[in-house]
């Protein structure tokens, strides 16, 4: 992508990285490892794939590069600097604490098999207070995702337009019959998960009672997260 079809935020951190006179990776690599992540958090505004990255991410990508603070929060989001409502819904604490922007990502997209989490196509962040989020997780917000709902093979426990909070530290299948944002045999799923046969099968466990439970191979489950959370339009 051209300049010119260029975002103010893509033209900004090609600018810094130029301006350095280091490599992209070189900065990507010091921000895995600040943020704990396996993503290429330069890499992917760059490309245009991650449009509005979370506050954050924003705010140590310039600590890495040497920028101003605020200097790419403030070209992602204005209205966050300005002193401004954002332009998201925000869920706020009581003491109106500092927010922070959590990912939302549409898992209805098939990205086939080895996709992560990381792969899927970002929307919109959502603002939320980090009190709010305080009540109710430990988890850094860079490691929190948010998902809806797809299709009725939950239900009645979620429901299609559910929408879903994904801890992305909990990837490993440590609990079983809890709730999990995996890949399974290449596709997006959102199911409850148990360990069979020594661990070398999942089985694979639909909530909707008209849905049969099936195994599959441990090797075909690549657990994401564990949903911890969601929320519901009434």
């Amino acid at each position: 992508m051209s300049d010119e079809e260029a975002t103010p935020l893509q033209i900004a951190v090609r600018r810094a990285i130029a301006d350095s006179g280091r490599a992209r990776e070189f900065f990507d690599t010091q921000l895995r490892e600040r943020l704990n992540t396996k993503g290429k958090v330069l890499y992917d505004i760059d490309r245009g794939k991650s449009k509005r990255p979370a506050v954050e991410t924003l705010q140590a990508a310039e600590q890495v590069m040497g920028l101003p603070a605020g200097q790419l929060v403030s070209i992602a989001y204005p209205s966050l600097l300005a002193g401004k409502e954002p332009d998201q819904p925000v869920a706020r604490s009581i003491d109106g604490g500092e927010v922070v922007e959590i990912t939302r990502l549409d898992l209805s997209l098939p990205m086939g098999p080895g996709a992560t989490v990381d792969d899927y196509v970002e929307e919109e962040p959502i603002a939320f207070d980090l009190g709010y989020l305080r009540s109710f997780t430990r988890t850094p917000p860079h490691r929190l995702r948010l998902a809806a709902g797809a299709g009725d093979s939950m239900l009645p426990t979620l429901l299609p337009n559910d929408l879903v909070w994904i801890d992305t530290t909990q990837n490993q299948l440590l609990h079983a019959d809890r709730i999990y944002a995996a890949s399974i045999n290449g596709g997006a799923a959102i199911k409850r998960l148990r360990p069979v046969a020594g661990g070398s099968k999942v089985l694979v466990i639909s909530d909707n009672k008209t849905i049969d439970a099936y195994e599959v191979d441990a090797s075909d489950v690549i657990i994401w997260g564990r949903v911890i959370r969601f929320a519901r339009d009434i």
